[in-house]
């Protein structure tokens, strides 16, 4: 594992809820939420990035999309939902453990991010 915050929160270290779990990854929501629902899925492998997982990472990062897509479902947002990660601290990114975050529960506007 790594020392970051998820690293410690995945190990026990630090307590938290998880409202998902499997053998790979866990989700628990953002202390600092930027929405009405705001939870971080977070890989129990540590890639402090996304530029750097590998190829061997292919299965895990197939796998972070669908247990995203499970949460959305399982907290009743599945209509609609930001998936976002973020790569780099001129992204955004302030824990270097790769994380996505589920963004849902308010209007989005349509501007850069639409597509």
């Amino acid at each position: 594992m790594t020392d970051t915050i998820f690293g410690k929160i995945i190990s026990g270290e630090i307590p938290s809820e998880f409202l998902y779990e499997d053998d790979h990854c866990v989700a628990i929501n953002d202390i600092h939420p930027q929405a009405p629902v705001h939870v971080l899925v977070i890989p129990k492998k540590a890639i402090p990035r996304l530029v750097d997982a590998g190829a061997d990472d292919r299965d895990l990062l197939g796998h972070l999309l669908l247990a995203a897509g499970t949460v959305a479902q399982q907290l009743g947002v599945a209509d609609a939902f930001r998936l976002i990660i973020n790569n780099g601290s001129g992204a955004g990114q302030s824990v270097f453990h790769l994380h996505l975050h589920i963004i849902a529960g308010r209007q989005f506007t349509e501007g850069h991010m639409a597509g």
